[in-house]
């Protein structure tokens, strides 16, 4: 995989328990992609598919950046996952997702709503019709974790 920063357009969405309520967004995070999956996507419902500017497959070899294979779509437009759901046949669920890497994008009510419903999902918790509905958190609420605090006092 790589992990450049870009914009990530999210035009459509399958029907799915976890994008109930959910509209298309766009967000710019650091986004996981060239991901490899199982084979045939067995059991695998991809979620979240965009496809990265040519920009964030250039560049020289690294761990974080380009290499041959990701060079290879440059020009091809190649749509990639960056969030999808599993399933196996012993009933167990996960998801993946590669953003949250940007704190702020917990105020976009649909990214953040995704998440809600897939934490259900993989609980097996309904997921209502609408989505999971939360409040939009005010500046002061996503801040408040961002100050710094005061190093906790020793034990004596």
């Amino acid at each position: 995989s790589v992990n450049p920063h870009w914009t990530a357009k999210f035009e459509k969405l399958p029907e799915h328990a976890v994008t109930r309520g959910v509209k298309p967004f766009e967000t710019n995070d650091e986004w996981y992609y060239h991901m490899r999956f199982r084979d045939d996507m067995k059991n695998v419902t991809p979620i979240l598919t965009a496809v990265p500017p040519d920009s964030t497959r250039k560049g020289k070899d690294s761990s974080h950046g380009g290499n041959p294979t990701v060079r290879e779509a440059i020009g091809k437009n190649q749509p990639e996952h960056v969030m999808w759901v599993s399933e196996n046949e012993g009933g167990g669920r996960g998801f993946g997702f590669t953003g949250g890497h940007r704190h702020w994008n917990w105020k976009n009510d649909d990214q953040r709503k995704l998440m809600l419903n897939a934490i259900c999902w993989i609980a097996k918790i309904d997921v209502p019709a609408d989505g999971v509905a939360t409040k939009t958190p005010t500046q002061e609420e996503m801040e408040a974790n961002l100050k710094p605090k005061p190093a906790p006092k020793e034990k004596k």
